[in-house]
């Protein structure tokens, strides 16, 4: 049986964004899932699965439906324990929690701010429209005003992963000698200012 995943993309339906359906499509591919996306825009999130959640990723294992990424990735691994594993036991869940919010408060803040025109130039009008307005009311300024000094964050958000880059000096993932799902963490957070920048 297929997985639906709805992913969330822009005008282009070839270019997903979403670090967090990132997560899910790398935590998918990993534990070898067959998977079905379902190109999903802004305005669309509110439909997905009669209104499962108000954010994507979202999936459809059968009639199981789970949102967010951590969610999905915990229902993964118990749904699926013959396939491998996406955190090696409680002390891995504990671990991509903690690189959850490190992510989250390190690296989204920066991606966020300096691809904050470009993400709005990938949507069709009406979700640039909603895009616009939703984030300049979370910035309380213009979108350009809060790229205006995309530089500036640079160096920090650099020496904020120098704990990442020297811990991938000693070995080739932060799950250790094979990813797990807290790679996958920092991987959608790169993934989305790659694609988006």
């Amino acid at each position: 049986m297929t997985i639906l995943l709805y992913d969330l993309v822009g005008h282009d339906v070839g270019r997903p964004f979403s670090p967090h359906c990132w997560k899910t499509k790398m935590a998918l591919a990993h534990k070898g899932l067959a998977v079905t996306k379902v190109p999903t825009r802004f305005l669309e999130v509110p439909e997905v699965e009669s209104g499962a959640s108000k954010t994507v990723p979202v999936i459809r294992d059968g009639e199981r439906v789970v949102a967010d990424s951590f969610a999905i990735a915990l229902y993964l691994d118990e749904a699926y324990p013959d396939r491998p594993t996406l955190f090696g036991g409680d002390g891995g869940k504990a671990m991509a929690r903690f690189i959850e919010r490190w992510s989250q408060f390190t690296i989204h803040p920066y991606v966020a701010t300096v691809a904050l025109t470009d993400l709005h130039d990938m949507q069709d009008e009406p979700n640039a429209a909603y895009f616009r307005e939703s984030r300049e009311q979370r910035y309380g300024k213009r979108l350009e005003e809060v790229v205006a000094n995309r530089d500036a964050g640079l160096a920090a958000c650099r020496a904020a992963l120098e704990p990442l880059r020297s811990t991938l000096t000693y070995q080739p993932f932060i799950g250790g000698e094979a990813p797990l799902f807290a790679d996958y963490i920092v991987f959608g957070a790169l993934q989305w200012g790659r694609i988006a920048s």
